[in-house]
């Protein structure tokens, strides 16, 4: 366990054990993401920040304006949630939508494709599934594809909404899906990249606390939420598996972090192999 931090910190604030209790308590009942002791000096640095953002005086003033005002919970939230994402991140999952997914969606002239980024973080998972779909044909014809892609921080899903990327982030892009879904900057905006309106107007960026109510329309073909559920206790994790069963459709596929298993839900899926699972019919 790490040792309180005093107030002869550099910003000043007392932070005792109770109030980091306080923390871990709020963040698993309000969002299902587990905090080790050991991230105590993590969790006082960001919410330091906090305390210096509102001009509060302590962390107990601090906690009652989080519990008294939905803006703040959020900014709470937001400050302590982690999110490490890249393009084209386990790249196995990618070629397995392209070599294997889309065929099959092509070949039996499938009219509609529903997908969903759960965990999506500035947005590079969702283009990179957005740029992999126009490079094989699937945007701008006749096949309705969506894409929903949500997150609980709301601050990178206002980055994820933009699609734009520094030069040094789209090199992980492969050439073969960078021409059809980004744009190059022209002037100041030499080193960075845009996503192409066609991507964007298939993604929907939403808001979404994965611990409470989906209001998902239809059905998914395939779910994307990796490396999301390390952060959960491992009743949350089962949990969460069985509600995205429910949630696709027959022969769905759940694609999840190298990490992480489907545990006591391993009949009702098959295994592809590499973290792929596909709903059984």
């Amino acid at each position: 366990m790490s040792a309180p931090v005093s107030s002869s910190s550099a910003s000043g604030y007392p932070f005792s054990q109770t109030h980091f209790k306080f923390v871990q308590a709020f963040m698993l009942n309000e969002t299902g993401i587990s905090l080790a002791d050991k991230k105590k000096s993590m969790v006082y640095g960001r919410l330091a920040r906090c305390l210096r953002r509102t001009g509060v005086a302590n962390f107990d003033d601090y906690f009652a304006l989080v519990e008294k005002s939905a803006d703040e919970r959020v900014a709470f939230i937001n400050a302590l949630t982690t999110n490490k994402t890249q393009f084209f991140r386990e790249r196995h999952h990618f070629d397995f939508l392209a070599h294997q997914l889309i065929p099959q969606w092509q070949q039996r002239k499938q009219n509609r494709v529903r997908m969903w980024s759960a965990g999506c973080s500035t947005g590079e998972e969702p283009y990179t599934i957005a740029s992999v779909l126009a490079g094989h044909g699937m945007i701008g014809g006749q096949m309705d594809v969506h894409l929903l892609a949500t997150d609980l921080d709301t601050q990178v899903l206002n980055t994820a909404s933009n699609g734009t990327y520094s030069l040094e982030v789209v090199n992980t892009i492969p050439s073969e899906y960078l021409k059809p879904g980004f744009l190059k900057g022209k002037g100041i905006k030499q080193d960075l990249f845009k996503a192409k309106r066609a991507l964007r107007d298939i993604i929907s960026f939403k808001q979404l606390n994965l611990k409470g109510d989906w209001p998902h329309k239809h059905a998914m073909d395939a779910i994307f939420c990796r490396n999301v559920m390390i952060y959960f206790e491992r009743e949350t994790q089962q949990w969460l598996i069985e509600r995205f069963w429910r949630q696709l459709a027959p022969g769905g596929i759940l694609f999840i972090g190298h990490s992480e298993g489907i545990g006591k839900m391993a009949d009702k899926f098959d295994n592809l192999g590499h973290t792929m699972y596909r709903k059984r019919e």
